[in-house]
């Protein structure tokens, strides 16, 4: 006969499944980006998704009464100001180096994130989480080979490189500073300051280079404002529940939620590279999985 679960692992696996519902959010939002196909630019796409978020935060946190601007305003604008960062510079990325490379530098932010989680927060992160990440890792690196090997003899563009590299690191610290904040803010209050902060600094880059969207324009950033706002709610949510070195192994299963929409939508092939890598990742978060009694709840 089994025993009874615990409020303490109903919350655990809470966290992973709400991890698992933010990871497949973002991934309909890349397909909305990648359908605009970079002819409006990273700033108006930051700018009006910050907006739709903002308008929807706000509705919410008018609905349950939450107090508007939280305990440590300090921290929230630092985490608005490093998650606008990060959004630059993964969009810039992706824009000005292949696919493949942009893809592999970016997901490294697991194991920043993992590190930092260490150094910043003191969590204890167990040997099967760094087995985790860096199987996560190498099967992020199986799923682009063909493109890689095809660009081999190419120089990547130094400048292009350090621009993602800061995105995956400042991605890490964001996750950081929303564990951080989920121990003393209501998780609708962290969501709200990201645009707060966010569409201030993208209202400048609009007066010089602002780009009218079509119609069918339009249902993309309405797919990617409603896309982003359900993954920063289930993220922090699930951040609010697990430890941040943890959630960042098991969102390594949105590189597989994007396989599935490459072949579906975009009619990318499907390889002996993509299944080998997409069962790196599958067992990275299965290892996940089964640490989950270990860590302690917050």
């Amino acid at each position: 006969m089994t025993s009874p679960i615990s409020s303490q692992d109903k919350g655990k696996i809470e966290g992973f499944i709400v991890l698992i519902g933010s990871a497949f959010a973002f991934s309909l939002m890349t397909v909305c980006i990648k359908q605009i196909g970079g002819r409006i630019p990273v700033a108006e796409l930051v700018f009006f998704r910050s907006i739709f978020s903002l308008f929807i935060t706000k509705l919410m946190m008018i609905r349950a009464r939450v107090d508007t601007w939280g305990r440590n305003k300090k921290l929230l604008i630092i985490r608005g100001l490093i998650g606008t960062a990060a959004l630059f510079c993964v969009f810039k990325a992706i824009e000005s180096l292949p696919l493949a490379a942009a893809t592999i530098i970016q997901y490294t932010y697991p194991i920043f994130t993992a590190l930092f989680a260490c150094l910043l927060l003191g969590e204890k992160i167990k040997r099967r989480i760094f087995i985790a990440i860096l199987l996560g890792w190498v099967g992020i690196q199986i799923v682009v080979q063909p493109l890689w090997v095809s660009s081999k003899n190419s120089q990547l563009p130094i400048i292009s490189i350090i621009i993602a590299l800061s995105g995956a690191l400042l991605t890490a610290l964001a996750y950081i500073t929303v564990r951080k904040l989920s121990a003393n803010e209501n998780q609708l209050v962290i969501v709200f300051y990201f645009p707060l902060v966010s569409i201030p600094i993208t209202m400048p880059f609009l007066i010089e280079k602002a780009v009218l969207p079509t119609s069918i324009e339009w249902v993309y950033i309405l797919g990617i404002g409603v896309f982003t706002q359900l993954g920063q709610l289930l993220i922090t949510r699930g951040l609010s529940l697990i430890p941040a070195g943890y959630a960042s192994s098991i969102n390594y299963i949105q590189v597989v939620f994007a396989t599935i929409w490459g072949v579906i939508i975009f009619a990318e092939p499907l390889n002996i590279y993509i299944l080998v890598g997409a069962a790196f990742v599958l067992s990275a978060t299965l290892i996940t999985l089964s640490g989950l009694k270990d860590f302690p709840q917050t």
